[in-house]
């Protein structure tokens, strides 16, 4: 896997939109394996069926330490270019905690906090599957930007399921983005928070993300998230 990424392009990109999609950052192969590679139970901790608790419907499943190479890569990579936005935002914020320019040492901030179950995670929707809107904390310590990686090709493997961001401004509506990314592209986007500038300064924007029904055939997707899991 080599990712041949403008870092700048994408950071400006997150600046001005809070979100931004990379095209093509895995190739078809890439992505068939890792659906291949669906049922090979060795590679997870844990199986979620979205039904059970009300998540939506569709499964997901955790992988588990030591992380296949090729999602230890995307991590690892992708990590340091969203730190320098991470900390912008919590300058603005006037928030204290700041997040160390390693993965590594992230990974430590979090086992201080008892968090050292792996995040990274596959997703299933089949016709009729969805996923109510959400974020992914999973205990104190959180990154605040996160990644998901489109496995499958949207009009041609599956209908619908259109990716959802929503932004609840204070004291005002929400307000829905509606994204589709190509098989094998990347959408980087807020995992809990996004800053605004307002009369008095910076204030947070609650985001909150999920799946819109798929239609036709089956969806997968690939979700990155930086901070480990407390349980």
């Amino acid at each position: 896997m080599e990712m041949q990424i403008d870092w700048n392009s994408l950071q400006s990109e997150i600046r001005r939109n809070g979100y931004a999609i990379i095209d093509y950052v895995l190739n078809n192969e890439e992505c068939d394996s890792l659906i291949q590679d669906y049922n090979n139970l060795e590679l997870y901790r844990k199986t979620v069926h979205m039904e059970r608790y009300r998540f939506g419907k569709g499964e997901y499943k955790y992988f588990t330490y030591p992380l296949p190479q090729i999602i230890e890569n995307l991590r690892t990579t992708i990590y340091p270019h969203l730190v320098p936005i991470a900390n912008e935002w919590h300058r603005k914020l006037k928030l204290n905690e700041y997040f160390p320019q390693r993965l590594t040492d992230l990974q430590e901030l979090c086992r201080s906090k008892e968090q050292r179950l792996a995040t990274p995670l596959i997703l299933k929707y089949g016709v009729g599957g969805y996923n109510t809107l959400h974020q992914d904390l999973y205990g104190e310590v959180y990154f605040p930007m996160q990644a998901v990686l489109m496995l499958s090709e949207p009009n041609n493997e599956y209908k619908g399921g259109e990716f959802v961001l929503t932004m609840q401004v204070p004291r005002a509506q929400s307000k829905a983005i509606v994204l589709r990314p190509n098989k094998g592209s990347m959408l980087i986007f807020p995992t809990n928070y996004l800053p605004k500038e307002g009369k008095r300064g910076y204030y947070k924007t609650k985001m909150k993300h999920g799946v819109s029904e798929v239609l036709e055939g089956q969806r997968y997707s690939l979700g990155i998230i930086f901070h480990d899991a407390l349980k």
